[in-house]
């Protein structure tokens, strides 16, 4: 098998995960940060979330993480997020959220969630431009929070159904592939050795 790769890239608050600019905002585009018109994205990231986001010049590659194939049912590729949301989350909401919500497109399948402080994150956090909305009144709280599709604006649909509006969401993974240390705006190839692919559900 042909060596692949994919980028890793720490994609900032108010850019767009394409590169035509077909939009009447001003939101930047990923040809800002990328001159490589090979590169497609597989799995997007709304304007508004950071983060993590994955290209990839390799078809395969790009079909593994967006269309996990069904021989890896049993070990989807989850994505996990860290949320900021408005109040304190009650064990009765966290509930809703691992069991799942239903949303104007059907329910959403169990996931993974944890309360968190600041510093359990797993990485330091760089000051969003612009800065999120805070009410003195309202106190702020992390979750982590790891589901197994991709619904439209899926996290924030989550957390507002239970009644914690999304102030700030960070993609932290997907498919196992993580942030890290990555800084805002910069990006990483990783090659993928067989082990991984295999492990992606690539296969010769």
């Amino acid at each position: 098998m042909s060596t692949s790769s994919l980028v890793i890239f720490n994609k900032p608050y108010g850019v767009q995960s394409q590169f035509r600019d077909d939009s009447n905002n001003n939101h930047a585009t990923l040809s800002e940060y990328f001159t490589d018109k090979s590169l497609r994205v597989a799995g997007r990231l709304d304007a508004t979330s950071e983060g993590l986001l994955i290209l990839t010049d390799d078809g395969r590659v790009n079909k593994a993480i967006t269309h996990p194939p069904k021989a890896n049912a049993g070990r989807k590729q989850g994505k996990t997020y860290l949320v900021q949301v408005e109040g304190i989350p009650t064990p009765e909401q966290l509930s809703k959220l691992q069991k799942g919500v239903i949303l104007k497109d059907g329910k959403t399948l169990p996931a993974e969630i944890k309360h968190v402080s600041e510093d359990e994150l797993p990485m330091l956090l760089w000051q969003r431009d612009p800065p999120i909305r805070e009410r003195k009144s309202v106190p702020d709280s992390w979750l982590m929070l790891t589901i197994y599709e991709g619904k439209n604006r899926q996290v924030r649909r989550m957390t507002a159904h239970v009644g914690l509006p999304c102030l700030r969401l960070i993609r932290w993974s997907v498919a196992g592939f993580e942030l890290s240390d990555l800084a805002v705006g910069e990006s990483i190839r990783v090659h993928l050795d067989s082990e991984r692919c295999k492990q992606l559900g690539i296969f010769g």
